[in-house]
């Protein structure tokens, strides 16, 4: 399958496949009519305390990536994980996140532990 992450202020594109927002709190600022997913799934995103410890912080992101990515190891990650790849409809999924560094942002993450 493949597996692109954009911001979720985007407009959607005709060729994005599935749309899923994988942020725990909803994006400021953008109606929900108007974000045009195809699913919100906030259990996959990184726990409250997780995303605070990391702030975003690009120097931060190794250790924010292991950290997430044993959160993600868990039977609740697990089963996040699997609500993830069952959303998949076609051949395409495109992973949305109102983070400004897609590059250094959970979406990055799991579409890199997708990809797999």
């Amino acid at each position: 399958m493949n597996i692109v992450v954009k911001h979720v202020y985007d407009g959607p594109g005709h060729d994005d496949g599935t749309r899923v927002l994988v942020d725990r709190i909803w994006p400021r600022g953008l109606r929900k009519s108007d974000a045009h997913l195809d699913y919100w799934l906030k259990d996959v995103a990184p726990s409250t305390e997780l995303r605070k410890w990391y702030g975003h912080d690009p120097e931060k992101f190794r250790e924010f990536a292991d950290r997430y990515r044993h959160e993600l190891n868990t039977t609740e990650g697990q089963d996040a994980l699997q609500q993830l790849r069952d959303a998949a409809t076609g051949k395409k999924m495109t992973l949305l996140t109102a983070t400004k560094d897609i590059d250094h942002s959970q979406a990055a993450v799991l579409a890199e532990l997708l990809g797999d």
